[in-house]
């Protein structure tokens, strides 16, 4: 009984991708008989450029609304799940066919993602670690303040030290190049002071 199910398991896509041809094909066809070939192969790649034109705005928006909860410390769960359904409704607009289409446009209809979202909302966890905040401050995921410690871009100085027998050591300042430029400019303005 098991073997019949894994064998079951293994052709249902190949069963499911043969369906979706078989319905396509006997679409295209009376839709072909009745308005002819042109103007059929016509209103697949219209309806296919609309839905993609679709999929691309609604993307924006839902990128833009995922933006806007994630700066507010919200989850963006359900906009997640949105965005796997115009992903989803891109890829059947995409595939040449009415049928295939229609699902496509079925999925970017708000009521659908609504019931999508409401259906899948409790299979999705969402893990948050630290806050998050949308101007670029704050503590990142391991709790860490940004803009404060040993890498925030403070003043670095560069020099050697050198140990001595009685176990403490100097630092020598080693000019950088600025210092440089700035200490050769003094000697030069006092050279010709002196002259």
């Amino acid at each position: 009984m098991i073997k019949i199910k894994e064998n079951t398991v293994r052709w249902l896509p190949f069963a499911l991708i043969f369906l979706l041809a078989y319905i396509e094909i006997s679409i295209f066809i009376k839709v072909a008989a009745v308005l002819g070939v042109p103007i059929t192969l016509l209103l697949v790649i219209i309806s296919s450029c609309v839905g993609i034109s679709l999929v691309r705005n609604q993307g924006i928006k839902t990128f833009i609304q995922m933006q806007q909860k994630l700066a507010a410390g919200e989850s963006p769960a359900a906009e997640m799940i949105k965005s796997v359904s115009l992903v989803l409704a891109g890829i059947l607009l995409l595939i040449p066919g009415f049928f295939t289409d229609f699902l496509g446009l079925l999925l970017l209809l708000p009521w659908v993602q609504k019931t999508l979202t409401l259906k899948l909302m409790p299979h999705l966890n969402i893990y948050r670690g630290g806050s998050f905040s949308g101007a670029g401050f704050g503590n990142d995921s391991f709790g860490n303040r940004h803009g404060s410690g040993p890498m925030s871009g403070g003043d670095t100085f560069d020099g050697e030290f050198q140990r001595k027998d009685d176990d403490r050591f100097t630092v020598e300042h080693r000019p950088d190049k600025n210092e440089q430029v700035a200490n050769s400019r003094s000697n030069d303005d006092s050279f010709k002071d002196d002259k």
